[in-house]
């Protein structure tokens, strides 16, 4: 048995032994929250492992009730136990938009080089910012333990610290003039903010904002993509990325503001054409250690993309995945095993409903070298029906420590758990509505 080997074994081992042990102790791996579409409330429940596996349902305290035809939630994340949902409403932001903070009731309990998750309280709401003001949010990120949300009717982004969202300050948010329509952002280390135009021509096509988001280099400039249409935007490895119509752009970030509009270098990465003759794209990006991932392409083989960000000349490593005639990947989620195994799990959906659907396990670097020219798939796992209406009824999946994860099925209102150690699933809970963004909090 070689090394990868053994330690894969010690894994299933130890994550055999967890569920051993649990059946005469009862144990939270992680609280979760999801959104539930049917009726646009949010949820919560502790994941339990005794006997057997175990979710409770219930409705976050405090959350507003949304009026289900005018609003929705959109993105969700999680920064320093806090969980920050964007509310969208359909009236172009002149109804009800913005965002809700929960404080999640989840603590850490330090113990030296590592901690431990306390689970003292239920969620409750921390604030509230829902008015005809709010620009009508649709992405929201989290860079450097902040929340950064895309204002797309004001040209701008909010920033929320969590720590100024627990303190009673009346106005925690701060807003900058960064992109325009439908905004996508990328920040590096809090110093400087990255705002993207979604125009596709006109004086705004390929545009992106730059400010400074110190107060003593408040500095704002603008520079130009080849291409239009950005619908994405990430930093690693002091370099912002973006997504426009034609393959993947970076720059090197600006966090001093040193540079000027005619200064910028910016560098282009193709991912080539597909079947009719147009350049390949991405919409979203996904950040893993060095690593800035995507996925591409439509038809039967869409790629799942990798760079490695670090690096001084960043080159697109890809790796084929067949699938189902009309369905799509979504954007990658990355996790680490408890062996080490650095992991990319991507949904393959059907926009109809008609297709059987899956969930592929990617390994990114099975020979540990630091490359990712290697990347093989594992294993594909068939999953349970989404329900795609417009941006929403998307699979979810999150990480619940380095041994399993979780992930919702829309369609038929189910959550189920996956063990890492060989992708085995390990529970269908049925948890009813139409479960669909979720993140997890807590957990080892």
């Amino acid at each position: 048995m070689n090394r990868v080997s053994l330690i894969a074994a010690i894994s299933g081992a130890l994550f055999a032994s967890t569920l051993s042990f649990a059946q005469t102790k009862e144990r939270t791996i992680a609280r979760l929250f999801w959104q539930d579409s049917s009726d646009q409330s949010l949820r919560w429940g502790d994941l339990k492992l005794g006997d057997s596996w175990k979710l409770e349902n219930n409705k976050v305290s405090g959350f507003p009730v949304l009026d289900k035809e005018k609003q929705s939630m959109v993105q969700m994340q999680a920064s320093n136990e806090l969980v920050l949902a964007g509310i969208h409403d359909t009236e172009e932001g002149t109804f009800k938009s913005g965002w809700v903070a929960i404080e999640s009731g989840v603590a850490r309990d330090a113990h030296g080089d590592h901690f431990h998750w306390q689970y003292p309280a239920a969620p409750s709401v921390c604030k509230t910012q829902l008015d005809d003001k709010q620009g009508n949010p649709a992405h929201v990120y989290t860079y450097d333990g902040n929340f950064f949300l895309a204002n797309d009717k004001n040209d701008g982004v909010t920033i929320l610290d969590p720590s100024d969202l627990r303190r009673k300050s009346t106005s925690p948010a701060k807003f900058v003039n960064a992109g325009g329509g439908h905004i996508t952002i990328a920040s590096v280390e809090n110093r400087v903010c990255y705002g993207t135009w979604i125009d596709r021509d006109g004086d705004n096509l390929g545009r992106v904002d730059v400010v400074g988001l110190e107060s003593g280099n408040a500095k704002k400039y603008s520079f130009q993509l080849p291409t239009g249409g950005i619908h994405g935007a990430t930093a690693n490895s002091g370099k912002v990325f973006f997504a426009p119509t034609d393959g993947i752009c970076w720059v090197a970030a600006d966090v001093e503001l040193k540079q000027t509009t005619s200064a910028v270098q910016v560098n282009h990465l193709s991912l080539g054409e597909d079947g009719a003759g147009k350049p390949k794209r991405t919409g979203a990006f996904t950040n893993h250690r060095n690593f800035v991932l995507f996925s591409t392409g439509r038809g039967e083989t869409p790629e799942l993309c990798i760079v490695d960000a670090a690096s001084p000349k960043p080159t697109v490593h890809k790796l084929a995945l067949k699938v189902q005639s009309g369905n799509a990947l979504t954007t990658p989620v990355c996790m680490r095993t408890k062996a080490g195994e650095d992991i990319v799990l991507l949904f393959e959906e059907s926009a109809s409903g008609e297709q059987a659907e899956q969930l592929h396990v990617v390994e990114m670097d099975p020979d540990r070298d630091g490359a990712v020219s290697d990347a093989k798939l594992l294993r594909s796992i068939a999953v349970g029906k989404s329900l795609i209406e417009g941006h929403g009824g998307h699979h979810e999946l999150v990480a619940l420590g380095s041994r399993a994860v979780a992930f919702t099925n829309p369609g038929d209102g189910s959550l189920w758990v996956v063990a890492t150690s060989d992708w085995s699933i390990q529970a269908k809970l049925k948890i009813g509505g139409t479960p669909t963004r979720l993140v997890a909090v807590g957990g080892n």
